[in-house]
C-alpha cells in the first residue's frame, strides 16, 4: 500500500485541528487533516455554536416576556422548541460547511476516517474504503474530549441526557435536574428554565460556577434563584431510578438523603480526553487522567508529536485550542512562536446573566501572596445598562498593589462575554492600573463600567 507523504498531519478537525492545519498550509507546509465525524468538531457541531443559538432564542423569548418594561405590547407569543432546535442545527451546519470550504481553499487534504499512530511519522486511517497510510515528520493530536459519564448517572438519550441529547431534545423537559454547574450545566439550566421548565441544579462544590470568583458566583446564584431555579450546593446525586416517563433522583447533602422526581436529567459533570485507540502507549506518549502531558509548546516529548486543545488539558476552551494550533503550526514551519499563557485566556459562560473572567480570582491572588487592590462597579450605576433594562450585574478587577499589574477581571451581567476582551488585551499588553485609568472609554457604553471598576480599586470611582 502506497503511503501519502506530508509535512504535517493533524488528527481531529475541531477548532484546534482545523485552525492548525490552515495555519500550516498558509506557511507553505503540505498538510493533511483526519476527521472521523464532523469538520468543526464538537465546538461547531455539538458545543459552543449551537448552544449559543439556543440561548439566543431563550434570550429573545425572555425579552418578549418583558415587553411591557420597554413600553411595548406583545400578545399570544410563545415558542416552538422544534423550530428553536432547527435554527440551532442550521447555524451549526452553516459553520461546519464553512470549515470544509476553508480547508479546501487552503489546499489542506481532508481524510474522513479514524486515525491511529502507526510508528514514527506514520498515521494509519480507517476510511469507508479501507485503510490509508499517511506519513509526516510532524503529527498534531487534536482529538478533543467528550462528556464524562459517572457510574449510575450515564446518559441514555431517553430521560437522562448528555449535552448532545440536550441540543436535540427528544422531548421538552417540564421538571429538569441538571447535575453539575460548570459552563455546560448552567447554560442548559438557563435555557430550559427560561422556557418554563422547573429546574434544579445540583453542584458538588460549595458554589455554582465553582471556577469563577466567589463574589461573581454568589451574584449569579441570586439571579438564577430570582428566575425560579433551585440551586443545591455541596450536594451529590447518588442514584437515578429510571422509569418510562420519569426519573427519581437520590440526592445526598452532608449525609442527608432525599429524593427528587423529574422528567429529565442532564448530566454535565465534566469531560474526558479522547485518548483511546490512538496508539499513544505504543508511541511512548505520557497520558495523565485521560489527557496527554505536554510542555508549554504542546510537545509531547515524542519527537515530532504534538497535542493541542482539550486532549492536552485545561482550560477546555475552543479559543485556547485554536491558539495552540497556530503556535504548533508556526513551530513546525520554523517560526518563532509564543506559548499560550493560561492566565490570559478568558472563560465565558452564556447563561442569563452572562459570566466572564480572565486571570486570577481574588482568592487565588491572595493565595499566591499578592498584596491586592480590588475594584467593583455595579451595572445599576451605568447609564447604558439602565437604558437596556439590564441593571443587574457587576464588574470586578483585581490588581497587584505594588506594581499596578491587572491580575484578574471578573464580570456578571448583560454582554460581559464581549466586554471581557478589553481586559484580555490589557493583560496581553501587560497593562497597569494607570494605563487603564488614562484610557478614554466611549459614553454611553457598558464598557465604562470596566473603567469605573479600575478607578474604584484605587478609591477614585466617579459614578458610585
Amino acid at each position: 500500500m502506497a503511503s501519502k507523504s506530508y509535512d504535517m498531519i493533524v488528527i481531529g478537525a475541531g477548532p484546534g485541528g482545523y485552525v492548525s492545519a490552515i495555519r500550516g498550509a498558509q506557511l507553505g507546509l503540505k498538510v493533511a487533516i483526519v476527521e472521523r465525524e464532523h469538520l468543526g468538531g464538537i465546538c461547531l457541531n455539538w458545543g459552543c455554536i449551537p448552544t449559543k443559538a439556543l440561548l439566543r432564542s431563550a434570550e429573545v423569548f425572555h425579552l418578549m416576556e418583558r415587553a411591557k418594561d420597554f413600553g411595548l405590547s406583545a400578545e399570544k407569543f410563545g415558542y416552538d422548541l422544534d423550530a428553536v432546535v432547527k435554527r440551532s442545527r442550521g447555524v451549526a451546519k452553516q459553520l461546519a460547511s464553512g470549515v470544509g470550504h476553508l480547508l479546501k481553499k487552503n489546499k489542506v487534504d481532508v481524510v474522513m476516517g479514524t486515525a491511529k499512530l502507526a510508528g514514527k511519522g506514520k498515521v494509519s486511517v480507517k476510511t469507508d474504503k479501507g485503510t490509508e497510510e499517511l506519513t509526516a515528520k510532524n503529527i498534531v493530536l487534536a482529538t478533543g474530549a467528550r462528556a464524562r459519564n459517572l457510574p449510575g448517572l450515564e446518559a441514555d438519550g431517553k430521560r437522562v441526557w448528555s449535552y448532545k441529547h440536550a441540543l436535540n431534545p427528544p422531548h421538552e423537559p417540564k421538571k429538569l435536574l441538571v447535575i453539575g454547574s460548570g459552563a455546560i450545566g448552567i447554560e442548559f439550566a438557563s435555557f430550559f428554565n427560561t422556557l418554563g421548565a422547573e429546574t434544579t441544579v445540583v453542584e458538588v462544590m460549595d458554589r455554582v460556577l465553582p471556577v469563577e470568583d466567589e463574589e461573581i458566583s454568589k451574584f449569579a446564584k441570586k439571579q438564577f434563584e430570582k428566575q425560579g431555579m433551585t440551586i443545591r450546593e455541596k450536594a451529590t446525586v447518588t442514584k437515578l431510578d429510571r422509569k418510562a416517563d420519569k426519573v427519581i433522583a437520590t440526592l445526598d447533602k452532608g449525609g442527608k438523603t432525599e429524593t427528587l422526581e423529574v422528567d429529565t436529567v442532564i448530566s454535565a459533570v465534566g469531560i474526558v480526553g479522547n485518548v483511546e485507540d490512538l496508539g499513544l502507549e505504543e508511541a511512548g506518549v505520557k497520558v495523565d487522567r485521560t489527557h496527554v502531558v505536554t510542555d508549554e509548546y504542546c510537545r509531547t516529548g515524542v519527537d515530532g508529536l504534538y497535542a493541542i486543545g482539550d486532549i492536552a488539558g485545561a482550560p477546555w476552551l475552543a479559543h485556547k485550542a485554536s491558539h495552540e494550533g497556530v503556535m504548533v503550526a508556526e513551530l513546525i514551519a520554523g517560526k518563532h512562536a509564543h506559548p499560550v499563557k493560561p492566565g490570559s485566556i478568558a472563560g465565558c459562560t452564556y447563561c442569563q446573566p452572562q459570566v466572564a473572567s480572565v486571570g486570577m480570582t481574588e482568592a487565588k491572588a491572595k493565595e499566591a501572596g499578592y498584596d491586592i487592590k480590588v475594584g467593583r462597579f455595579p451595572f445599576i450605576g451605568n447609564g447604558k445598562a439602565i437604558a437596556l433594562g439590564e441593571s443587574e450585574g457587576l464588574v470586578k478587577t483585581v490588581f497587584d498593589a505594588k506594581t499596578g499589574e491587572l491580575l484578574g477581571a471578573h464580570m456578571v451581567g448583560a454582554e460581559v462575554t464581549e466586554l471581557i476582551q478589553g481586559y484580555v488585551v490589557g493583560r496581553q499588553l501587560e497593562t497597569t492600573e494607570e494605563d487603564l485609568m488614562n484610557t478614554v472609554f466611549p459614553h454611553p457604553t457598558l464598557s465604562e463600567m470596566m473603567h469605573e471598576s479600575v478607578l474604584d480599586a484605587y478609591g477614585r470611582a466617579i459614578h458610585f
